[in-house]
């Protein structure tokens, strides 16, 4: 039986995509191996937004020129988005590469399968959704992005805004919940878009409703959200629905208007704060995490100390922060000079972590005591660990089988990036059905 081995790197939709792609092997008779040596198909799913994570795919990409010397007739692939609609320059720097895959389009390599190893893949690509999901797994449900953020390349290498209908999605969330799924978060570059490339109306509100009356589902998320399609429809979605999680994600990149300008991201910091503002009244007990760019190109020191002070008024739970660095073929590459050197950056960066560290300490330990339901996701140096339906990390011990419980723990403990405490009891939640 010939064997597969994928390697992936970059955020939940690869992680996704990966899952799918496996699914698709299993189908057509092959099975996992440990590691790359030992397979007959190696797959390197590739993220390139940051330059680190693109470096590490192109370390394992020079690995395995050796890899496949001593494995003649091994059969290399590369994903992600580190493959574009052309790819001359990528065969000419990476000739150890058989074939190359844009995100999701499997088609490539399962054709190349069939030709060199004669195995029957026809069918394989409809039966994607995982044959042994996680506890808490993901499910894209909008691919690509029509936004053009300067800074961005994603567009560029998702494509367009692409959404999949409603009674898709259902029917694979419901398939992964019978296989053992409790929780399911529904992906896209720009997930509160979804619905908008419809003929018919359709948005994320009607999506949310739908997924929610899978029978056996507990939990719902979805991200990552851009705050010009943030609807009250959507919040008040969040609100309604019990099994749709108080979390929101919610990228704001920057606090001063004008490099929201330089950035395209089509909002203020004024209409951001509002918009935060009115999701915080309708869902008191939300949660809201946010991404965050600093050093972009031409931000002076006051600018970044906008994006300090609305990091410090908002309060998140969660800020996922990054210093700028340009992108080959997006706008900001092309025509704005990265004009912050990488010392201030680096400066910028650690104000906002050690601000943030702080924020987030305070918040934590106003838990303490209280107790929260958390559902179990797997077992880490001897402790159980799951999430809060705030996302809060929470760690506890108990010598029964928990994975896969919805438990209730009370707080004992908690410092910027976990909580810790000792379970009451574990239930299986109950959910009544709710219509839009």
């Amino acid at each position: 039986m010939s064997s597969y081995y994928i390697w992936t790197i970059g955020c939940q939709m690869n992680k996704a995509d990966s899952e799918s792609l496996s699914t698709a092997l299993n189908e057509a008779g092959l099975s996992a191996a440990p590691n790359a040596s030992q397979a007959d198909v190696v797959v390197l799913n590739s993220c390139v937004v940051r330059q680190s994570a693109e470096d590490k795919v192109v370390g394992n990409l020079g690995m395995m020129k050796s890899v496949k010397a001593k494995k003649p007739g091994q059969i290399l692939a590369l994903m992600g988005c580190m493959v574009g609609a052309r790819t001359e320059d990528l065969e000419r720097r990476f000739p150890q590469v058989d074939v190359f895959m844009r995100p999701q389009q499997f088609s490539p390599m399962l054709d190349l399968l069939e030709e060199r190893l004669g195995i029957d893949t026809e069918g394989c690509l409809s039966a994607v959704a995982p044959a042994s999901p996680s506890v808490s797994s993901y499910v894209p449900v909008i691919h690509g992005c029509d936004l053009m953020c300067t800074f961005c390349i994603i567009p560029f290498r998702r494509g367009r805004q692409v959404s999949r209908p409603v009674e898709e999605i259902t029917h694979q969330v419901d398939l992964m919940t019978r296989r053992g799924m409790k929780e399911v978060t529904l992906l896209g570059q720009t997930v509160d878009a979804y619905g908008h490339d419809f003929d018919e109306p359709c948005d994320l509100s009607r999506l949310l409703y739908a997924v929610h009356s899978v029978e056996g589902l507990e939990r719902l998320r979805f991200l990552t959200s851009h705050p010009i399609f943030m609807s009250q429809d959507i919040i008040d979605a969040v609100a309604q629905l019990p099994k749709v999680c108080e979390h929101i994600n919610l990228p704001f990149q920057a606090g001063d208007d004008e490099v929201l300008e330089a950035m395209r991201r089509r909002y203020t910091q004024g209409q951001y704060r509002e918009l935060v503002d009115r999701i915080r009244q309708t869902v008191p007990d939300v949660a809201i995490s946010t991404d965050v760019i600093v050093g972009f190109p031409g931000e002076t020191r006051e600018q970044f100390m906008e994006t300090y002070n609305l990091v410090e008024d908002v309060g998140f739970d969660k800020v996922h922060m990054a210093a700028y660095s340009p992108r080959p073929g997006t706008f900001a590459h092309r025509r704005l000079p990265d004009s912050v050197s990488l010392e201030e950056k680096q400066h910028r960066l650690k104000a906002l972590e050690s601000l943030q560290k702080d924020i987030q300490e305070k918040k934590n330990r106003r838990i303490v005591g209280a107790t929260e339901e958390v559902l179990v996701e797997g077992r880490k140096k001897g402790r159980w660990q799951g999430r809060t339906r705030q996302d809060k990390l929470v760690f506890f011990e108990h010598p029964s089988d928990m994975l896969g419980r919805t438990v209730e723990v009370k707080i004992e403990a908690a410092t910027a990036w976990s909580l810790r405490g000792t379970p009451a009891k574990s239930r299986q939640p109950s959910h009544a059905g709710v219509s839009p």
